[in-house]
């Protein structure tokens, strides 16, 4: 084909600009290198630098190598980044690069990375499940809905916190908060009770989601080495397997048995209903095993998150007596003595919304989020984050960073009053719920189960430590896993105030 003088121009003209910024693009990927780290061993890498809590070593790693630091876990790539303005990098301005997943190997062992809304790419499917999820259970018209339950579940805890007053017993609080939780999380979806307040009673769900997220936050030699995936050396992957196929296992009976009964059902359609309709309505989009994995990621998300961030908040005021009572005392204030709390309540009670922000900054549910994969080649900085490499955000590293918080280690909920901070993925130096295209659907949900559910323990109860502990003595240690837990159990007292109904009377 011939060329005229003119077209052999007007080529060179465009070719010339793209050359040159090609050229420009490639030499600033060529300058970018990976972010500082430790040195790394033979094979293994940086696997010995993680330790028991990895939240505590990478943090105290970061103060030596940076807010930005990478290191290499036997064969995997981990970016960590340790500070605001890396988690803005990580979570917004980078968000749709950095939106992959790197799941766990017991994960990818029951094929939840292939369904689970969770781990999916942020592709396609991922936003049906997305916009499935979120219009169910999650919008403002479900959420009003299903408030009754809420007030419902809520009934039952006093109910059984003033027995166990009557008694003189101390609470188990982690365990009740998740009895509350599950049972909220369980009614909503499927209409019934999950779990009981009888300590003589089994509590198998209570240890089937403590089982998975245990499992799945655990440091895993299969993780970082592919080739012994295998073998299962730490035995996480049955461990994972056993508990999610019994959950998967009383899925299943209750679709079974409302699809049978689904031409004949009565009583108000619940969440399960609902996915099931939305099944039968796009066979070719949707399967029952979508619907089995959706409805995990709901109950798993729902409970154990919830009910931790309950028992660490109540161990902060009960650690801080002065504290406790001043959050009493604004709750009395609003509601008096002889009031019932409401939903509506809670935005007119400031000083528990900085409680719950001030345990969220000091024990976020998930101390790394969740992992994020590259996508494609990312510079972050002046650091080059590689194609597939894991991203973590330590944000519990961030809010214990002194270079932003005033006595970053003290339980201060006066910080944050009159302060716009909020937890909803804009403010990078308080991102629990995380932020951009990956942030946590149920954070709605979390803002009005969390603070109804402390607001009803501190209205209706004064509450002392058991056995005689003194508050500066209790126990604050953390026990790492997807969802960061109390090491020891939070037991307490509950005494009934000399003012007010019983739970029996609301």
């Amino acid at each position: 084909m011939d060329f005229s003088t003119t077209q052999l121009l007007l080529f060179a003209c465009f070719l010339l600009p793209c050359l040159l910024l090609f050229t420009a693009v490639k030499s600033r990927r060529r300058s970018a290198v990976l972010p500082p780290g430790p040195p790394r061993l033979p094979i293994i890498g940086n696997i010995l630098n993680v330790g028991k809590n990895p939240h505590h070593s990478l943090a105290e790693l970061s103060k030596a190598y940076g807010p930005i630091m990478s290191l290499k876990l036997g064969t995997l790539t981990t970016v960590v980044v340790s500070s605001p303005d890396a988690a803005k990098e990580v979570l917004q301005v980078h968000d749709q690069a950095l939106s992959g997943r790197t799941f766990s190997d017991p994960v990818r062992a029951i094929g939840h990375h292939e369904v689970s809304v969770v781990w999916l790419p942020a592709l396609a499917r991922w936003r049906l499940l997305r916009k499935i999820s979120a219009a169910q259970v999650f919008s403002p018209s479900r959420l009003e809905a299903t408030r009754p339950i809420r007030t419902n579940k809520l009934q039952e805890l006093l109910n059984f916190l003033n027995d166990s007053c009557n008694r003189g017993e101390a609470v188990d609080i982690g365990r009740a908060s998740f009895v509350t939780a599950v049972n909220i999380i369980s009614n909503t979806l499927f209409s019934i009770n999950f779990a009981s307040y009888d300590y003589t009673a089994s509590n198998e769900f209570h240890d089937l989601v403590v089982g998975i997220m245990t499992a799945a936050g655990k440091p895993n030699l299969a993780d970082f080495f592919p080739i012994l995936r295998f073998l299962d050396l730490q035995g996480i992957r049955k461990e994972l397997k056993a508990c999610s196929d019994r959950l998967f296992e009383v899925f299943q009976g209750f679709i079974d048995s409302r699809t049978a009964k689904r031409s004949s059902r009565t009583e108000p359609k619940d969440v399960l209903d609902s996915l099931i309709d939305i099944v039968h309505e796009n066979e070719s989009e949707l399967s029952m095993k979508d619907i089995r994995h959706l409805l995990l990621d709901l109950f798993l998300a729902g409970t154990d998150t919830n009910s931790s961030t309950v028992e660490w908040a109540m161990a902060e005021l009960l650690h801080r007596p002065e504290t406790m009572a001043k959050a009493q005392a604004e709750i009395a204030r609003l509601i008096g003595e002889n009031g019932v709390i409401q939903e509506s309540d809670i935005p007119k009670l400031p000083y528990i919304q900085a409680v719950m922000k001030e345990t969220l900054r000091l024990h976020p549910p998930a101390p790394f989020l969740l992992p994020r994969k590259a996508e494609s080649d990312v510079q972050i900085s002046d650091f080059l984050v590689p194609k597939n490499a894991q991203v973590l955000v330590n944000v519990w590293a961030i809010g214990r960073d002194p270079n932003v918080w005033d006595n970053p280690t003290q339980f201060e909920p006066e910080r944050f009053l009159g302060s716009e901070i909020d937890m909803k993925g804009k403010d990078f130096e308080l991102t629990p719920f995380g932020a951009g295209r990956r942030i946590c659907p149920g954070m709605q949900l979390a803002f009005k189960t969390v603070p109804m559910m402390l607001v009803s323990l501190l209205h209706s109860f004064d509450w002392k430590l058991q056995n005689g502990v003194v508050p500066e003595k209790l126990d604050m240690e953390e026990a790492f896993g997807v969802t960061l837990h109390k090491a020891q159990p939070l037991y307490a007292v509950p005494i009934k105030k000399n003012v007010g109904p019983t739970p029996s009377d609301i």
